[in-house]
């Protein structure tokens, strides 16, 4: 039988803060999410606010992001401030309505016309076919259960519970409901598979014997098409390759995702967070302003806090500190920012000067130890973070690669080597592409050994099609 008694255990461990706890989450967030939790704070604390006055666009970029307002001088300040608050509030026609109803704040993206939702078009649609209301109702259904790209992945059988009817509805008018969706606009929606999809769109090709082979390949050699295999189709069909190539380029006009052309998600653009410039012949790192958020502490609630009796109002003493972290955190992210761009920059000027081929082997430590911050602070600063460049935007990992070594022993970055073959796939003759086997022999002959698996992950990397499909598309 075990025994029970109690043991004291002395043990360090490391553990962080809150504080630091705050700052670490606000430092690996990228620009759009940090400046949606600052507006988030901004509106949840009320010691939080708005910094206004110089427009900090228009203001050399500064790594420190925001500033501490001067303490108030007095009681007289804090009345000045309350009467201009009064001022504010009591102002006629300064409400956003009014202006926006004159027209004179409305931004380039307010006057953009908004784009209607593939739902919201295939339902415009149906709306204007006289069909009686059941029917009207399961296709409703139908359209509702489309996917962004057009498709219909859920089963009709588990759509019938969707449509609550007396009595229930059957397979067979659901049926009916997919075709009377799939004879909208655009074609090939509510299709089920992606032959579905290229045979709904096939009363585009006119030409019937064309349309007759369309028909033949994407029924049953779908494969052979998405392998480009034109030398198989012409064999399988009896037909000539000539005559298949041109039914093949008509056929990959079709648009296998046709919801995509119809309420499209909106492009991503990136923000980047610094600005690299050639400033008399050094290159310069500057914060990218329009990332910064205005925000600064609320210096008369936060007095009038202090003259109160914190003591009996713990929740506001939280918010109170909470806002002070939110502010020097801010000012830490951004200075972090910068201190770890500067460093990338000082490493990596030949690739600012000279292109990819140029990039030199760089690490995360390295960073790190000139900086004196840990390796994870780096990693985090690193993530999602962009940069500004004349060659392009690039992420801060970019710039990041491990040490291959060459025959001479000196050490070159997988960026390079990605340069290198890049450079190598785009003089190859068309019609004697060179295969991954033949760039890492060339490699080797400049010194670099890498691996012909090596030479296929980065040539994927690129984006490029294997040495079998370029040359059959010759």
């Amino acid at each position: 039988m075990r025994s029970m008694d109690v043991r004291l255990d002395r043990r360090q461990q490391q553990t962080l803060s809150p504080r630091l706890q705050h700052a670490v989450r606000l430092l690996q967030l990228s620009s759009l999410d940090f400046a949606q939790a600052v507006q988030q704070a901004l509106g949840r604390n009320p010691f939080l606010e708005a910094q206004e006055g110089e427009d900090l666009e228009h203001q050399d970029v500064e790594p420190m992001a925001v500033s501490q307002p001067e303490a108030p001088a007095g009681a007289a300040d804090d009345a000045l401030g309350a009467e201009s608050d009064r001022e504010i509030w009591q102002t006629p026609g300064l409400t956003n309505n009014t202006r926006r109803g004159e027209g004179e704040d409305l931004s380039a993206l307010d006057r953009v016309a908004m784009q209607s939702s593939l739902a919201e078009h295939l339902h415009g649609q149906l709306t204007s076919q006289p069909l009686p209301q059941r029917d009207r109702l399961l296709a409703h259904v139908i359209v509702e259960s489309l996917d962004d790209d057009g498709y219909l992945r859920t089963p009709l059988e588990d759509l019938l519970s969707l449509a609550d009817l007396t009595p229930p509805a059957t397979l067979a008018e659901m049926e009916l409901a997919l075709q009377r969706v799939q004879s909208l606009e655009p074609a090939g929606v509510g299709a089920r598979s992606v032959a579905e999809c290229l045979r709904l769109q096939l009363p585009a090709i006119e030409c019937p014997v064309m349309n007759e082979l369309a028909e033949a390949i994407i029924e049953n050699h779908l494969p052979l098409l998405a392998a480009r295999d034109v030398t198989g189709l012409a064999r399988a069909l009896d037909r000539t390759p000539a005559q298949i190539e041109q039914v093949c380029d008509r056929i990959r006009h079709l648009d296998p995702r046709p919801g995509w052309r119809v309420g499209a998600s909106e492009t991503q653009y990136v923000i980047p967070d610094v600005i690299v410039r050639k400033v008399r012949g050094a290159w310069t790192v500057q914060l990218n302003s329009a990332i910064v958020p205005k925000v600064k502490l609320n210096q008369v609630y936060a007095d009038l806090f202090r003259r109160a009796k914190p003591e009996q109002h713990p929740e506001l003493a939280g918010q109170l500190q909470e806002a002070r972290w939110t502010v020097r955190n801010v000012e830490q992210r951004f200075s972090t920012i910068v201190s770890v761009a500067e460093a990338i920059v000082r490493r990596q000027k030949h690739f600012l000067d000279f292109g990819s081929m140029a990039m030199k082997p760089l690490g995360l430590k390295e960073i790190a130890e000139e900086l004196g911050i840990h390796e994870s602070t780096v990693s985090r600063v690193t993530n999602n973070k962009y940069m500004a460049t004349p060659l392009g935007v690039f992420e801060l990992k970019h710039f990041f690669s491990r040490a291959l070594v060459t025959t001479n022993g000196r050490a070159c970055s997988g960026t390079a080597i990605r340069g290198l073959i890049s450079d190598m796939l785009a003089a190859e003759r068309p019609s004697t592409p060179l295969s991954d086997a033949e760039i890492a022999r060339q490699l080797a002959r400049q010194g670099l050994t890498v691996a012909r698996r090596t030479v296929t992950k980065y040539r994927q990397a690129l984006r490029i099609e294997s040495v079998e499909r370029r040359r059959r598309r010759a």
